[in-house]
């Protein structure tokens, strides 16, 4: 599926499963996109799904099919008139449902992480394959301002050779993860049952890009360490009442996890993940070759030579080097939200592959390798921080 064009279209035909916060998020910046409909939403939840109804009809679009359980999800996917299935559930139904619409002939769109086990990354390639149908990966951050500059900086040679890179997810999630509602319903399981990267794909998108992954370069093998666990039960035991049956709860996770990526090409990734320590927000998002050096938070260059041995602040490069997308569109995206336009930008890009008949910019395969850091943090952990084979989900095609 690796370049498969989209079958071109005026308008693209959505149906949304999963209409939660961040699905609410998405219909936000897709009624902003030209060439849109939303044609059914469905969810487990009837409340949930009377308010993305409500969100569709306020935006101008007739009012969209509804859809609950188990057996609205078949009926759903029967529609003929549905073109791509935006699947924006907790992450361990995001493949049973992912591959359920691609044997119905749809293709989908699924928010990140896209699998949580080796076994469901197989499966996304293989029904992608099989049923010859797109499994996009919702990875936004590939379309953050800092991102693509880097990105264009990195395609037009700035940094010459590239040899290293780092990427994470460090956020303070202590207060969503001990929430009565949203996310506070599911996420915080993930750190009782796992000890590993429960969410590398932020960091690790824009890198892979950078790095021409599945184009030229891919993941060879990993080894991951985890530190200790204490940030979130400290921050339980101080917030939830003492009858609170979650102060029973033993998580695995540690606080932070640190992997290692090698490329076959011989380029490594330093990978991160941390949602429970008091720290702010750092995706790190470093890419560094022989000529100079790309970092974020703040977003900052060095290039070889320069009169200064220091960081020279990114915005000095905006004239040269922004991203046309972003040049183009990125006073709507700012004025629109959405992770500061990163999100609007990202559907954007989707609806206009499709529309255009254009090949996915970000497919099964990516969603695959990007997700897999995952499981394989797991399974290194488990064995000492032993290495780990990276699967070649392209199956050789990455060259």
């Amino acid at each position: 599926m690796r370049g498969v064009a989209f079958e071109p279209r005026a308008v693209v035909r959505i149906a949304f499963v999963g209409v939660g916060g961040r699905a609410l998020s998405l219909l936000h910046n897709l009624f902003a996109v030209e060439g849109v409909r939303i044609v059914a939403v469905h969810d487990i939840d009837p409340a949930a799904v009377e308010k993305a109804r409500g969100r569709v009809e306020a935006a101008g679009q007739a009012s969209p099919e509804t859809y609950l359980g188990d057996e609205g999800f078949a009926a759903l996917c029967r529609r003929d008139d549905v073109d791509i299935v935006y699947v924006a559930t907790p992450w361990d139904r995001h493949v049973r449902l992912a591959v359920a619409a691609m044997h119905c002939g749809k293709h989908v769109a699924v928010e990140v992480p896209a699998a949580v086990t080796l076994e469901e990354c197989w499966q996304l390639v293989e029904a992608s394959e099989e049923t010859r149908r797109h499994c996009v990966l919702l990875e936004n951050c590939c379309y953050g301002w800092s991102e693509m500059l880097a990105l264009q900086m990195t395609r037009s040679g700035v940094f010459g050779d590239l040899t290293h890179a780092e990427a994470a997810y460090i956020h303070d999630l202590r207060s969503v993860l001990m929430a009565d509602d949203g996310e506070g319903k599911w996420r915080a399981k993930a750190h009782i049952g796992h000890h590993g990267n429960l969410y590398p794909t932020h960091g690790l998108g824009p890198v892979a890009w950078y790095l021409n992954i599945h184009k030229g370069d891919r993941f060879d093998f990993m080894v991951s360490v985890s530190s200790r666990e204490r940030a979130l039960t400290e921050y339980r035991d101080q917030t939830l009442p003492a009858d609170d049956p979650r102060r029973k709860d033993v998580y695995a996770c540690g606080d932070m996890n640190v992997s290692t990526l090698k490329t076959v090409r011989g380029r490594t990734v330093v990978l991160q993940h941390d949602v429970v320590s008091a720290r702010p927000y750092d995706r790190l998002n470093l890419i560094s070759g022989t000529k100079g050096a790309f970092r974020d938070y703040p977003s900052r260059v060095y290039i070889d030579g320069q009169a200064e041995h220091d960081w020279r602040p990114a915005e000095e490069f905006t004239a040269e080097y922004e991203h046309p997308l972003w040049r183009r569109m990125g006073e709507l995206a700012r004025n629109l939200g959405g992770h500061g336009g990163m999100d609007f930008l990202m559907n954007y890009q989707l609806i206009h592959c499709m529309r255009e008949g254009l090949a996915p910019e970000i497919d099964v395969y990516d969603a695959a390798a990007w997700s897999a850091p995952g499981p394989l943090s797991e399974l290194s952990v488990a064995n000492g921080s032993a290495p780990v084979a990276f699967p070649d989900f392209t199956r050789g095609c990455w060259e």
